[in-house]
């Protein structure tokens, strides 16, 4: 079985001028890693030329479809039926990017394919877990 899912998609970043710009994103789910997901973007959609790569929980990406979710460094909110934004926090700025909702929910269904919602734990090794974290101590 699959364990992680790669997903090419568009976004779109809002920008404080009445030009927003389009720009190639990647979503990222691993089995290994049941609770979280990440975007990432490439160097030419930061203000700086390197890529970047945003890692939340997949918890935040299913309820923020539904209505406002978030509180911390990533934040989303549905923007008609078709577009999702996801707003990101750092102390270097703020960006906001509108995704196609479509794309938001098919990645989400593909991820509760590999570990269905409430079964996240169930996928965590924690012998190997703390094996790690003593060898590393």
């Amino acid at each position: 079985m699959t364990t992680v899912i790669d997903q090419a998609v568009q976004a779109q970043l809002i920008a404080s001028t009445p030009e927003s710009r389009a720009i190639p994103a990647c979503l990222r789910y691993e089995r290994d890693d049941p609770f979280a997901v990440r975007v990432s973007f490439p160097p030419s959609a930061s203000l700086d030329g390197s890529a970047v790569e945003w890692t939340f929980g997949r918890e935040l990406l299913s309820a923020g479809l539904r209505g406002p979710a978030g509180s911390g460094d990533v934040q989303m909110w549905p923007c008609g039926p078709r577009r999702t934004v996801l707003e990101f926090h750092a102390p270097e700025g703020m960006a906001m990017v509108q995704f196609d909702t479509a794309d938001l929910r098919r990645f989400l269904g593909r991820s509760f394919a590999i570990v269905p919602e409430g079964s996240e734990a169930g996928e965590l090794d924690l012998d190997q877990g703390l094996a790690s974290l003593l060898r590393d101590a």
